[in-house]
């Protein structure tokens, strides 16, 4: 679940759990992919491959949080409109 954090907004022990539990994983992925780059550029000049590693990891983050988001504005929909119909 994606959320926006926003100043002056309070927030449940949960919500806070649940963030930072996104968080840690997103971190562990970056790690990794991060160790996996440092491998593949040892003994390497370019720093071109880094630079474009880095941009495929921020992009992957950009389309998995997109999707996140657009996943959760369907559910919100849904659960809209079923509140509807129930009316």
């Amino acid at each position: 679940m994606v959320k926006n954090l926003r100043e002056g907004t309070s927030y449940t022990y949960r919500d806070v759990v649940e963030l930072l539990g996104e968080f840690s994983a997103f971190k562990d992925r970056v790690v990794k992919k991060f160790k996996e780059l440092a491998k593949e550029l040892e003994g390497k000049p370019n720093e071109h491959d880094l630079w474009v590693n880095l941009y495929l990891i921020s992009t992957d983050y950009a389309e998995e949080t997109t999707g996140k988001k657009i996943k959760q504005q369907q559910i919100q929909m849904q659960q809209e409109t079923t509140v509807q119909k129930i009316s």
